[in-house]
């Protein structure tokens, strides 16, 4: 029987746009103010991508320091998924655009949608490729840029979002090191709640659809909510169980940063200090796809994650869809 390898993080990246975007400028766009926004949400500021930033091209910066970060060649590459809500475009992929302008000639190039469970899905994918040997590494990119679908005259929504991409290159890592559980789920009767109704088949672009507002997010924030509560905290037990670790072994838990509220309620499920936990949900908002790896990336160059750590990674999603995953460093 052939013998799996172990499969971990070995290199990191991140990149947001320089254009922030503070919640005193947005209480001049729509209705609203900072505390309230701060209260509900601990957002504070957003960073936007600039007019001629596609979401490749923020995956770009990600991921050209996460290969250096692993000390890998673009050619060297085997394989790269690009987790998105927000592709340059629908066809080609964005993995495929980012192939060519990493020259990353010999990977395999796809997208991934799962919305903000994204990361997480691609982690698992590329984990299953690598450890049966198909491929050797993979550059996995969570990237989004939210503020193209964001319509900005909502209130409820529009200061929720943000742009930004964060990479990580997965490859084998020493016995015992690296990924030790998934779990993944979908709740697809859930899918009304959060979605972006035109420019698919089903909805087709037309002057109707723009008018309408269908090519923007739509959102229903209180049901959304209670699912995100709901599956943060079964999902991470799930994870955990399947991992063989208790709650108290969790050195660093790296929530998907959509609002202080739901982080909270999944630390008081787990018990744990906010010093175990990556918060940065008041400098990006929700970016998507980009979330937990953004908060890993940062995490990592503030030295917060040591080797022989067990971090705990969750999120959830559009689909409605999440991810969780055990993992040591």
């Amino acid at each position: 029987m052939m013998k799996l390898r172990s499969v971990g993080i070995i290199g990191t990246g991140k990149y947001v746009p320089e254009r922030v975007l503070t919640n005193a400028e947005l209480e001049t766009m729509v209705e609203t103010n900072d505390e309230w926004i701060v209260s509900r949400t601990g957002i504070r500021e957003r960073h936007i991508a600039a007019p001629n930033q596609a979401t490749s091209d923020l995956a770009y910066e990600a991921a050209v320091q996460a290969l250096k970060s692993a000390g890998l060649a673009a050619e060297d590459l085997e394989l790269i998924i690009v987790a998105t809500v927000t592709p340059d475009m629908t066809f080609p992929s964005t993995a495929c655009i980012l192939q060519e302008k990493l020259g990353a000639k010999k990977a395999a190039a796809f997208d991934l949608s799962a919305a903000c469970s994204g990361f997480v899905y691609s982690l698992a994918t590329a984990k299953g490729f690598i450890q049966t040997g198909m491929y050797n590494n993979a550059l996995i990119i969570g990237a989004d840029a939210l503020s193209r679908i964001t319509d900005y005259t909502d209130r409820n929504t529009c200061v929720l979002f943000g742009d930004g991409a964060g990479a990580v290159v997965v490859g084998e890592v020493p016995e015992g090191r690296g990924f030790l559980s998934f779990d993944l789920g979908a709740e697809g009767a859930g899918g009304e709640l959060l979605k972006l109704e035109g420019g698919g088949s089903r909805c087709p672009a037309s002057e109707e659809t723009v008018r309408d507002g269908k090519h923007f997010i739509y959102m229903n924030g209180r049901e959304v909510f209670k699912f995100a509560v709901r599956v943060m905290g079964t999902a991470t037990e799930e994870v955990l169980r399947k991992a063989g670790k208790d709650k108290s072994e969790i050195d660093l838990f790296v929530p998907h940063q959509a609002n202080i509220r739901i982080i909270q309620s999944a630390m008081q499920r787990l018990d744990l200090p906010e010093e175990k936990c990556v918060i940065n949900v008041d400098k990006y908002a929700n970016t998507s796809a980009a979330s937990i790896p953004l908060a890993l990336v940062e995490a990592v160059e503030e030295g917060r994650v040591k080797e022989g750590d067990t971090l705990l990674l969750v999120g959830f999603g559009g689909g409605l869809t999440w991810g969780a995953s055990v993992l040591v460093w």
